[in-house]
């Protein structure tokens, strides 16, 4: 568009400009195309200047500028950033993140400098910040190597040892607890047997080798809960998880930023879970404001105080702390009160957990766009609203009053529990948003309000809305958990951005998070989204949900449209329903399905576009005819339209069943949830993956991963920082990348 559509026709006479006017403008109008013209090849001239410098280069260039200083991108992704950079490939966040993986700005820009600290394990750790935007550590691993002491007798008969590796040569002092809380991780000091495995190994990793050198990574990222109410498991014994979801959530640690680029990470500087030795040595480290959790209780403005904190191994819930103490399970997230420390009003938390991208809701942050013309209703402690259907029921009488346009806004300003019925009735040509303020988590507490009917969160619309004037709503960073959407009546868009609706409705406590197995959904055949014969377009983005039920009348109207894009459908198992009509028939829908991860089986009348996913369960379309799968995967025996390089196509007859993608977390609540394992299945030959590689893991058009995770680039990242591993590892060096989360 045009900076200055005037521009030309303001250098025009005024006589001209008078006379144009009396014939309508157009000339006027003609100078304003030739303007935006001219504005395309001015900007133009200046992004190629500024293209010269690798601060302000375009994505596709910096490949370009890393060549003039020998940077070599990664093989075979030439092409890739050619195509899908300059001309505009995907989503414009997707294609950053893409050229973030293949060619960082950042490690381009430090080639030159990078190259006089080769050989530090500094330079390591930043390299893997750099390129793959993983905290990590090095460790020298010939360092851990256990040695035999050589002994040097005198004349005398006397014996000295070597003293300059008498702390490799010892046996372990059992009595030093927090050592061998430590051992064999990246912050382990205890000398180790050898391993005769490479640390680079594609198959089995070892490392303790004398040339051996780990850079242990972590993949997921700490996420901040803020003043957020804890869940009571048992009131009479005072028992409580950190998440409002009664689920354990393992704590970690909030990373502090280190002081110098030569400094080597420590635990404090790393997303690491906290471990109970860990925290009770060190609690003034991770306890109070600003730290890594914080507990208050009975709405004190003090939090609890640390005299009073222990740390406590609470599996089973066997340990009872003592009057006046609270105990903490930083492993699996839960707090036990003493009989005079019990709270009367409640209790609130601040915590971190992990997580592998922005996905859900969330207190990251989010790019959205607030109309001017909208009116904003804030809801929270120090607002207008305590309530969301006071400030709904205020919006609905000034639009109804005509003191607002049809645009409302209902903002929740905290990250607190709402346990209320929502009943939204719009009228014709309403858009109402229900959304999460910056830097919140709101939590939606749908309960048992009536014993006669469904407690869902219900949207309807009038039947006698015209054609063109349907409400629309948008639900914005919110967690819903204890029911579901319900949409009946000819509503025209259901957005759903950045939420979460608990799959199954909500969580049994137990399980063990950071093993991948979480706790069980409480309803685990419930729908999270019922489209009960409505009108509606539903837009799913960046969102964790469950069964969507489809209920329409399949002679009178047309199949819905459900837009899916980076979020991950989950029906809590392989064989039951995420898509489909009452009594697993074919919904009545059209499928798009973008970057989406679908533990489930669809059901629907049409697959219009399917590109970059994975379908842990069959699907059976009704009309093969129409739509396309791409670049996904789908299990044998599923009915699809016509399909593009997806799995298991690709391997042969006999590698077909033993392709399928493994998750290393199916269970929402646990930090590995959704994503694709590092063990994933391999396939070999007939035109599949190359030996070592996951068809799935790198399945995508780009070479990504399929599912909702596939913008994260895991696979581009890895390789990145493997190559630049071989080039700056010290000489002689066994140097491998080792997860830790």
């Amino acid at each position: 568009m045009s900076r200055e559509p005037d521009g030309l026709a303001e250098l025009l006479p005024q006589w001209h400009r008078l006379r144009d006017a009396e014939q309508g403008e157009p000339l006027r109008a003609l100078l304003a195309v030739i303007a935006e013209q001219v504005d395309l090849v001015r900007n133009g001239v200046e992004q190629q200047y500024e293209d010269w410098f690798v601060e302000t280069a375009a994505e596709w260039v910096l490949p370009y500028i890393g060549d003039l200083v020998g940077y070599r991108p990664l093989p075979g992704y030439e092409r890739v950033l050619a195509t899908g950079l300059k001309d505009g490939r995907g989503s414009e966040e997707s294609r950053r993140r893409l050229a973030e993986a293949l060619a960082p700005r950042r490690d381009v820009a430090s080639t030159v400098a990078n190259r006089r600290r080769k050989g530090t394990l500094a330079l390591l750790e930043e390299l893997s910040e750099s390129v793959a935007g993983w905290p990590a550590r090095a460790v020298e691993f010939s360092r851990l190597v256990s040695h035999q002491q050589p002994v040097k007798l005198y004349g005398s008969g006397t014996a000295a040892v070597n003293e300059r590796r008498s702390e490799r040569g010892r046996l372990v002092d059992v009595r030093d607890g927090s050592a061998l809380d430590l051992a064999g991780g990246p912050f382990g000091t205890l000398a180790q047997s050898v391993n005769v495995r490479r640390a680079n190994s594609a198959r089995t990793q070892g490392g303790y080798t004398p040339a051996g050198v780990g850079l242990f990574v972590w993949r997921l990222k700490p996420y901040r809960v803020t003043s957020a109410p804890a869940y009571c498991i048992d009131r009479a014994r005072n028992l409580y998880t950190f998440s409002i979801l009664g689920n354990d959530t393992p704590l970690v640690t909030k990373p502090e930023p280190e002081p110098s680029a030569s400094h080597i990470a420590t635990i404090d500087h790393v997303p690491a879970y906290i471990r109970r030795r860990q925290l009770h040595d060190r609690l003034a480290d991770y306890y109070g404001p600003g730290k890594s959790f914080t507990i208050w209780r009975d709405g004190q403005d003090e939090p609890v105080p640390m005299s009073d904190i222990v740390v406590a191994d609470l599996t089973d819930w066997r340990y009872r702390p003592k009057r006046g103490q609270v105990a903490v399970d930083p492993a699996l997230g839960r707090i036990a009160f003493g009989s005079r420390s019990a709270p009367r009003q409640g209790v609130w938390v601040t915590y971190h957990y992990a997580f592998a991208d922005d996905l859900g809701g969330g207190e990251y942050e989010r790019d959205r766009v607030t109309l001017p013309a909208a009116e904003i209703y804030r809801v929270g402690p120090g607002q207008t609203y305590q309530r969301i259907m006071d400030a709904y029921a205020q919006w609905r009488n000034d639009r109804r009053a005509g003191r607002c346009g049809p645009d409302g806004i209902i903002e929740i300003t905290h990250s607190g529990a709402y346990q209320e019925q929502l009943d939204f009735d719009l009228d014709p040509g309403d858009r109402l948003e229900l959304r999460a303020a910056e830097g919140t988590r709101p939590v939606i507490r749908l309960l048992d309000w009536y014993s006669n009917r469904p407690d869902a969160l219900n949207i309807r619309a009038q039947e006698d809305c015209e054609p063109g004037d349907e409400p629309r709503i948008v639900l914005d960073g919110l967690l819903v958990t204890g029911r579901g959407l319900h949409v009946t009546g000819p509503v025209g868009a259901v957005v759903l951005r950045h939420c979460t609706l608990v799959p199954g409705w909500s969580l049994e406590p137990g399980g063990s998070p950071t093993e991948g197995r979480g706790s069980d959904p409480h309803s685990p055949e419930e729908p999270s989204l019922v489209l009960d014969r409505t009108t509606a377009c539903v837009q799913i983005e960046r969102t964790i949900l469950g069964t969507i039920e489809v209920i329409g009348d399949e002679v009178h109207t047309d199949p819905l449209h459900i837009h899916i894009a980076d979020s991950i459908l989950d029906a809590t198992g392989h064989d039951r329903e995420a898509l489909s009509a009452p009594d697993c028939r074919h919904a009545h829908a059209v499928l798009h399905a973008h970057r989406t991860t679908v533990i489930g089986e669809v059901h629907t009348h049409a697959v219009e576009i399917a590109e970059n996913s994975v379908f842990t369960g069959r699907m059976n379309v009704a009309r093969r005819g129409v739509g396309c799968v791409r670049f996904s995967y789908v299990p044998p025996g599923s009915r699809t339209p016509r399909r593009h390089r997806c799995q298991p196509d690709l391997v042969g007859p006999d590698e077909a069943r033993r392709v399928r993608p493994l998750f290393a977390s199916e269970r929402y609540g646990t930090p590995a949830y959704g994503q694709l394992a590092a063990g994933c299945t391999e396939a070999r030959g007939s035109g599949g993956c190359s030996p070592g590689d996951c068809c799935c893991r790198r399945g995508a058009e780009d070479g990504a991963e399929m599912g909702a995770f596939h913008d994260l680039y895991q696979p581009q990242r890895e390789d990145s920082l493997r190559a630049r591993l071989a080039e700056y590892a010290p000489a002689g060096t066994d140097a491998g990348i080792i997860p830790v989360t």
